[in-house]
């Protein structure tokens, strides 16, 4: 069931489990847009990899 059907109902169970999930998957998607980026720019820089 979708927040666009006609049937959902916006209690507080909802409210609060969709508060959850999407704070839970912003963090997660904010932290690895942060390692992405930085081993972008570590890679791009030259860093890393001289000490294998």
């Amino acid at each position: 069931m979708l927040p666009i059907s006609f049937e959902w109902i916006w209690d507080m169970g909802h409210v609060v489990f969709h508060g959850g999930l999407w704070y839970a998957l912003s963090i997660i998607g904010m932290g690895m847009t942060y390692c992405i980026i930085k081993a972008a720019v570590d890679t791009a820089k030259g860093k890393g990899g001289d000490h294998h």
